[in-house]
């Protein structure tokens, strides 16, 4: 380390940090919903201090009661602060996720859900990560509020919470004062929109590249590809074999080869006719199958093509409108719009790889 990089580092030493970040963490939590984060913040105090600026988080992990906990790998993480010991002015809460039955049911961590709802009126921003939005909405925090947690517990929180206004697909949601993200890498993703609000998006870049993840995903980001689910619905057919219907195992195969040419006439009639089906029974097959209506398997693909694209070429927005199957960049435009916020130049702008 240089001379002025080590008087920038005791200059922002000596600062007191003006955020305090509790991870709230318990037996059985997902050791990478807190790893993340904690390394998301840790090295946006780095950067800031190199830069002769004070550290402007200060890190604390917080638990039921106190001490080392034990995560769901059987790593041991601590020693933590009691909840009822955290004291001094908030700035952001996180609850980590965790096993399935740890935080599914109200009061299956005691101490958790009151120090959040004590906690809430006092801070400036409070989230979950995965799981940890179980925590939230049994608190009555998420009531009314747009959330979402791992792909995987979503329909479990929608039967246990009606009132939260669950987004399934999305990779994190922004409603503040309340955020939630999906699982385990989500948390990254999250972390990084919240230090890019705090300290700008230069800084936030810095650790993202720093941590290795060239490609920041915005919180409407699906959790998973048209291209993964068609896989993942080939694989089951396969595993069934004969035990699955005939109809079954074209739509798997349909499946895989709509990815690989989004560009083709991919109405209802056309794929219908492909998978020698009637209209009436290939859209009942595939909403069964799927969990969506075929145009919206359709949009997923197209889109997840197009962004690959505008994050792997320099092409016109065109061109890649074309290849994706959208036809008219208009569409194109309209579509990310819709499922991520942002413009096909502003998705280009902030995911592309770097080049070199």
């Amino acid at each position: 380390m240089t001379a002025k990089a080590a008087k920038a580092r005791q200059r922002g030493s000596d600062a007191e940090p003006t955020k305090t970040i509790v991870l709230v963490v318990y037996e059985g939590c997902q050791s990478l919903d807190v790893t993340g984060p904690w390394e998301v913040f840790s090295k946006a105090n780095t950067y800031c201090q190199e830069a002769g600026r004070p550290a402007p988080y200060r890190l604390l992990l917080a638990s039921p009661e106190g001490g080392p906990i034990t995560s769901n790998s059987g790593l041991q993480l601590g020693p933590t602060t009691a909840l009822a010991a955290v004291r001094g002015v908030i700035d952001t809460v996180l609850v980590v996720g965790g096993n399935d039955d740890v935080l599914e049911q109200p009061g299956s961590v005691p101490k958790v859900v009151p120090w959040l709802q004590r906690r809430v009126g006092q801070v400036r921003r409070m989230g979950s990560v995965c799981t940890g939005a179980f925590a939230l909405a049994a608190a009555g925090l998420l009531d009314g509020r747009r959330a979402t947690t791992h792909w995987q517990y979503c329909e479990r929180l929608a039967a246990l919470y009606p009132q939260v206004m669950l987004e399934p697909d999305a990779i994190f949601v922004a409603d503040p004062p309340l955020y939630s993200s999906a699982g385990i890498t989500a948390a990254i993703d999250l972390s990084l929109a919240l230090v890019e609000a705090d300290l700008g998006q230069a800084l936030a870049l810095q650790v993202a590249r720093n941590l290795v993840l060239f490609l920041r995903r915005p919180g409407g980001q699906s959790q998973y590809s048209a291209g993964l689910q068609a896989q993942t619905q080939a694989s089951r057919a396969e595993q069934a074999g004969q035990g699955g219907s005939s109809s079954e195992r074209r739509l798997a195969a349909l499946l895989l080869w709509m990815v690989e040419h989004p560009a083709q006439d991919l109405s209802v009639a056309t794929l219908a006719e492909r998978a020698h089906m009637s209209e009436r029974h290939f859209a009942r097959l595939f909403q069964s199958e799927t969990g969506q209506t075929p145009a919206r398997f359709v949009e997923a693909l197209r889109l997840d093509r197009a962004k690959s694209y505008l994050e792997q070429n320099a092409w016109p927005l065109e061109r890649v409108a074309q290849r994706a199957g959208f036809g008219s960049v208009d569409s194109l435009q309209r579509s990310l719009k819709r499922h991520a916020g942002i413009t096909p130049q502003q998705y280009r702008q902030r995911f592309s790889s770097p080049k070199g």
